[in-house]
């Protein structure tokens, strides 16, 4: 990991996986576009803690153990659609305050949380970082350091990514909020964003 180049591929390569499309990114697009840049950066910092446990279980070898059992593995996928069905329902037909058909606004502790379980629940994730940090490891040093040293940076990175996007997103609400129809269109299209993931994990399980 010491030699510039390495270190360069590796922190472009997290940056280009931060900005690809995917579900936990769009899901912190649609939550600053539809309550704020705040609520953004709280599912942000939910999905970056369920990254430093990511890290801890490749540098500690918990991530070798499930990717070699496949009942655990099956497991882990068959919960995590679960929850993602679960939140998904929860976005299309969720009720907000006086009885609308809005998904409610959460705060930051529920966000948080959710943040933190979307990236628990996927064991996809797991396998990413289990395969993608070590090939950036180097004969030179301590190999655990290193994984640990690449995934803070790959977090850090992560994070940098994300709350760009919140703050852009919670830029353009004001103008995006004067449809009547964008907020269920968004509830809607978050929905989908935990369908898919749910059916890819449901998918990959059976």
């Amino acid at each position: 990991m010491g030699e510039p180049a390495n270190l360069l591929l590796f922190l472009l390569s997290s940056a280009a996986l931060g900005v690809a499309p995917g579900p936990d990114n769009l899901y912190v697009l649609a939550q600053s576009a539809r309550h704020g840049w705040r609520s953004g950066m709280s599912v942000t910092l939910g999905l970056c803690t369920g990254l430093v446990v990511h890290t801890a279980a490749v540098v500690l070898g918990v991530a070798a153990l499930v990717a070699a059992s496949p009942a655990a593995l099956t497991g882990l996928q068959w919960l995590g659609a679960g929850y993602l069905l679960y939140l998904a329902q929860a976005a299309v037909f969720g009720r907000g305050a006086g009885g609308s058909n809005a998904a409610p606004h959460l705060g930051f502790g529920q966000l948080y949380r959710r943040g933190v379980l979307m990236n628990l629940s996927n064991p996809k994730v797991l396998l990413f970082f289990l395969a993608f940090l070590p090939q950036f490891v180097t004969d030179k040093g301590d190999p655990q350091g290193q994984l640990l040293v690449l995934g803070g940076l790959f977090i850090l990175v992560t994070l940098a990514l994300f709350a760009g996007f919140s703050l852009l997103a919670g830029q353009l609400r004001a103008r995006l909020a004067a449809n009547p129809g964008f907020g269920p269109w968004l509830d809607r299209l978050t929905g989908a964003i935990f369908l898919l993931l749910a059916l890819r994990l449901l998918f990959a399980a059976l």
